[in-house]
């Protein structure tokens, strides 16, 4: 007696890609970028940085002239120009302005930003005499003001936790911290990370989404604490990385 083979084949399921090393970041190298609100502390600062590593800067200020005094004095290759102008000739751009400004550099330049990667690094506090506080935001942070001020932009938020004062000092060769990279797609927090590792000393870190971003900004209340209590220029370092 005969039966017929009625065994079948499964199959088989298709093989995973392989986990995407989290620290096999993209060459960023040939990108410009500009730094709005380049002529204060922090934005200075960053410039001054990633232009020592290389990197093609703009600085952006209300007034030409002035940002180009600021790249005058940094020297390293940085242009200075208009925060318009800066915004169209930039690949990534840097929100660095103070607080109350803006909404309103941000609404100003919608159509300039277009299309370009930003990174915000702004931190919105206060300041009495119990030292300084998280401001609470509409949207929920300033990165998050951002994106809904810029939807054409692709937002994301990093370098809120670095000194100043140590970006600044030509003496500091490598600036012992990472930095928090916060944003919806992964091809932008990669991007905003390589550009985070161009500074000696500094590691970019994934922290989330960019919902996540109140907390960052908001810690930056309490490295201030911490730096006045110690009188140091702390920044932060993710353990077991």
């Amino acid at each position: 007696m005969t039966t017929a083979d009625s065994s079948t084949e499964t199959p088989a399921a298709p093989a995973k890609a392989p986990a995407k090393d989290p620290w096999d970041l993209p060459d960023v190298s040939g990108l410009v970028v500009g730094v709005l609100g380049g002529t204060g502390p922090q934005g200075r600062g960053l410039a001054y940085r990633l232009a020592r590593a290389g990197q093609k800067v703009i600085i952006g200020s209300r007034a030409a002239d002035r940002a180009q005094a600021t790249a005058d004095e940094l020297g390293l290759g940085v242009e200075g120009a208009d925060n318009a102008e800066c915004a169209r000739r930039s690949d990534i751009v840097i929100v660095a302005v103070p607080w109350d400004g803006h909404a309103k550099t941000l609404e100003s330049l919608r159509e300039e930003l277009a299309g370009k990667l930003v990174v915000d690094c702004v931190n919105p506090l206060g300041f009495d005499k119990k030292g300084a506080y998280a401001l609470k935001v509409e949207e929920g942070s300033a990165a998050e003001q951002a994106a809904a001020l810029l939807p054409d932009s692709r937002v994301t938020a990093a370098f809120h936790h670095l000194s100043a004062v140590t970006l600044e000092d030509p003496a500091v060769e490598e600036i012992n911290t990472d930095v928090l990279v916060l944003g919806e797609t992964r091809a932008d927090t990669d991007t905003v990370q390589a550009l985070a590792n161009r500074i000696p000393g500094i590691r970019g870190v994934f922290a989330g989404r960019l919902r996540g971003a109140h907390q960052v900004e908001a810690l930056v209340a309490n490295l201030i604490s911490v730096n006045r209590r110690y009188k140091a220029h702390a920044g932060l370092r993710v353990t077991d990385l």
